[in-house]
């Protein structure tokens, strides 16, 4: 079981911008509390320190935000970190997984020889919503042959269920330090 972490006020460093990007839409902004060194501090820690005793290999981390939380954390734990991009990104050979959003279609490409079935996987982003983009990643892992210990997010928003889509992926642990109604 990991270490219990000091409390920090993750959402005194998040701002609500209320309208953006239409109406209705309350945009969590979190670049203040990226900027702030204890809280970026603290959002790092959280993550790696949750699944500190994972024995994780590889964290994967989807463009762009997944970039800015996944590759501290893979540093954290002493692993590697593979970034999941957009089609056209990637200079080499990838495998690619395409996943529904509310208005379409998206898709994530990894390197084809980013991951090994001997890799031990935490998918890491800022924000996990409907739960798309972190299945994406999840069946990515799968088609690598490569153990995904779980998932972990800076923020969840709870109201949207991306637990139980999730659920239907894969039965790996899903931790947010923040979870938004």
């Amino acid at each position: 079981m990991p270490e219990p972490m000091p409390e920090f006020d993750f959402e005194s460093l998040i701002v609500d911008i209320p309208d953006y990007p239409e109406p209705g839409v309350v945009f969590k902004d979190i670049t203040p509390l990226l900027a702030d060194p204890a809280g970026f501090a603290a959002v790092v820690e959280g993550i790696a320190g949750h699944f500190g005793g994972c024995g994780v290999t590889k964290v994967v981390g989807a463009e762009a935000r997944g970039f800015m939380v996944g590759a501290p954390v893979a540093r954290a734990l002493g692993a590697g970190f593979v970034p999941a991009r957009k089609p056209g990104k990637l200079p080499r050979a990838a495998l690619s997984e395409t996943f529904a959003l509310e208005y379409g279609t998206d898709e994530l490409q990894i390197h084809e020889d980013a991951l090994t079935p001997d890799d031990v996987v935490l998918v890491v982003d800022d924000l996990v919503a409907t739960g798309g983009t972190a299945a994406a990643q999840a069946r990515l892992v799968r088609r690598f042959g490569a153990r995904l210990a779980g998932m972990g997010f800076l923020m969840e928003l709870a109201f949207l269920h991306p637990r139980e889509f999730l659920a239907k992926e894969t039965d790996v642990e899903v931790f947010s330090l923040v979870k938004v109604g």
